[in-house]
């Protein structure tokens, strides 16, 4: 007899186990190599996964191992893609006798075919088009006066100052930019950069009026 075929009640509440935790869409083979190759399936959860029942055989994967043409070494979430367009994503545990030969295996394969789909969508919506971004980040603030408050703080920061370090030509250069991006067309903003650069707001008018 085989490993599994000794073992299937434990090898079977394992199996039922992994099962159960992933879902409908995870099949559990067992299979025990030392019986006929076309009949080597005797237990298996889901089996319409992959249209699989108890008595069918195993894969070329497994055919490969007893004629010792690969390592029969175990394997972990590689994918599958079947004739019906499935998409899975296996791990493959060999079981071996005394000396050392494989004699069974438990396979689990977990269609993930609308995760796939799913992250295809999501990255086509997240993905930049080739269209130029916009050299201007884009603040999404409800209130009028946090949108200010940002759009200064925002200017401050590209110099890689603090307030206290600008020179008045960078101040001179903060107001032109803010008033380039529209700044100035909000009721009292002057005001409220002259209270944020520390200045007059006669001091914004002057450096608006400077080249």
């Amino acid at each position: 007899m085989g490993y599994v075929t000794d073992n299937l009640n434990l090898l079977s509440d394992i199996a039922k186990c992994i099962a159960m935790q992933f879902g409908e869409n995870c099949e559990v083979v067992l299979h025990d190599l030392t019986l006929p190759y076309n009949k080597t399936i005797v237990a298996i959860w889901n089996g319409h996964v992959t249209g699989r029942k108890i008595g069918d055989g195993g894969t070329n994967a497994g055919l490969e191992i007893l004629k010792g043409s690969v390592s029969p070494d175990d394997q972990y979430s590689y994918i599958n893609t079947l004739p019906d367009g499935k998409i899975l994503r296996s791990s493959s545990k060999y079981f071996r006798d005394e000396y050392g030969k494989v004699n069974g295996s438990m396979c689990i394969n977990l269609d993930i075919t609308d995760f796939v789909r799913c992250e295809q969508n999501l990255h086509a919506l997240t993905t930049p088009t080739e269209q130029k971004a916009p050299s201007t980040p884009e603040f999404f603030i409800g209130n009028i006066d946090a949108l200010l408050e940002q759009m200064m703080s925002e200017a401050v920061q590209v110099t890689g100052k603090s307030i206290k370090d600008l020179t008045k030509e960078e101040k001179v250069r903060i107001v032109h930019s803010l008033d380039c991006k529209g700044f100035f067309l909000i009721k009292k903003s002057a005001e409220k950069l002259a209270d944020f650069l520390g200045l007059s707001r006669y001091s914004i008018y002057n450096y608006l009026n400077e080249k």
